[in-house]
């Protein structure tokens, strides 16, 4: 099982952080009524599910298959003041710094038997409590930051100024209280800053939790619709999910899970929305190789050549990179074979300015 993306699951503490967290790793995490029920952050490793792998795996003759994964991290629930250390803050935004994107899962439904830490339902200002503790955090960080780089500008050294300029721009946008990735930020200007682990910066993914009854016309939920109308703002991919279902769903076999959901009228989990949501948002593809031996899943930033997309499976691969034998799984499913592909003229040899696309079946040819 490969790992190629961590993703932080974020909130204010009783939105369903917990309860989502179990139900799509079946970890069994705690969750409870009440705040800072999460202190440690709970790990769990998600298999990322692919209808294409069990074709390959039934075409190949092989029993061992290997999906790519997903880490999801249940991040204890923030408070107002976190970036000051209120709560447990200090400690919980170590962990979100580590994180490759952020799921902030924000409570859409109303249930007089769990206690809101406002006080009452309000879904926007549970959104701009995280995120404002969040951009007071980055900002602690950054004016360190810009402290060291002023002194540095005046030495003369000649990165300075490019650094120093990027930081003043995103300092003027975390004074406002409006999160890093709103900055225009190029790759260029990531060399220079990527190693604050600005939170802000990450990209962010809305859960908009909503109750069993309700999943199935979540669109018509009002808010949700405060929801995916911040997260326009925010260029941010909103993902409707109910945690009690999920928590029902992990409970139950495939089959059982696909007819649960099929009778609330629902085309796939919430769990399978989240991973296809945090795929887009970080750009990510997947290759796959198959063989006698396994098939298995690979995924890679969209864009990666090649040579560095065998240095996912070994680094010898990358080093001694000759060709890569490529054929689409659409292409294979086809001609219902390699060889028949390969009869077809279907299976290509590319060299090492191809750029991998989703769905390449590819054998790596090397020497070191």
């Amino acid at each position: 099982m490969s790992t190629n993306l961590e993703v932080g699951i974020v909130g204010l503490p009783n939105v369903g952080k917990s309860t989502l967290f179990n139900a799509i790793t079946k970890a069994g995490a705690e969750a409870a009524n009440y705040p800072f029920c999460t202190i440690e952050p709970n790990v769990g490793v998600v298999d990322v599910p692919d209808e294409r792998l069990p074709h390959l795996v039934e075409m190949y003759k092989t029993k061992r298959c290997i999906p790519t994964a997903m880490r999801f991290v249940d991040i204890a629930g923030l408070v107002k003041g976190a970036s000051k250390g209120e709560g447990l803050g200090n400690k919980f935004l170590a962990h979100i710094r580590q994180v490759d994107a952020l799921a902030q899962v924000v409570r859409c439904f109303e249930d007089e038997n769990v206690t809101h830490v406002e006080g009452a339902l309000d879904p926007l200002r549970d959104i701009e409590i995280i995120n404002t503790e969040l951009c007071l955090a980055d900002l602690d960080t950054l004016e360190k930051r810009l402290e060291r780089v002023q002194k540095l500008v005046k030495t003369g050294d000649k990165k300075a100024p490019g650094e120093m300029a990027v930081l003043v721009r995103i300092k003027e946008m975390l004074d406002q209280a409006l999160p890093a990735r709103r900055t225009e930020i190029t790759d260029d200007d990531l060399l220079l800053i990527g190693d604050l682990n600005l939170m802000t910066l990450k990209p962010v993914i809305f859960i908009a939790n909503v109750s069993e009854d309700e999943v199935a016309t979540a669109d018509d939920n009002k808010y949700v619709k405060i929801v995916k109308e911040y997260a326009a703002h925010e260029g941010a991919e909103v993902v409707t999910i109910s945690a009690k279902v999920e928590s029902e769903i992990a409970e139950l076999s495939s089959e059982d899970a696909k007819e649960f959901l099929a009778e609330l009228g629902l085309a796939e989990s919430g769990l399978d929305k989240l991973i296809k949501a945090s795929y887009y948002l970080l750009g990510l593809v997947t290759f796959l190789t198959a063989g006698v031996q396994e098939v298995r899943a690979w995924t890679i930033k969209q864009g990666t050549k090649a040579p560095q997309a065998g240095g996912k499976i070994h680094s010898d691969i990358e080093r001694g990179f000759i060709r890569a034998e490529i054929v689409s799984y659409a292409d294979l499913v086809t001609t219902g074979s390699a060889n028949a592909a390969r009869e077809k003229g279907l299976v290509r040899l590319e060299g090492k300015e191809y750029v991998m696309k989703d769905g390449d079946v590819t054998h790596f040819r090397f020497n070191v």
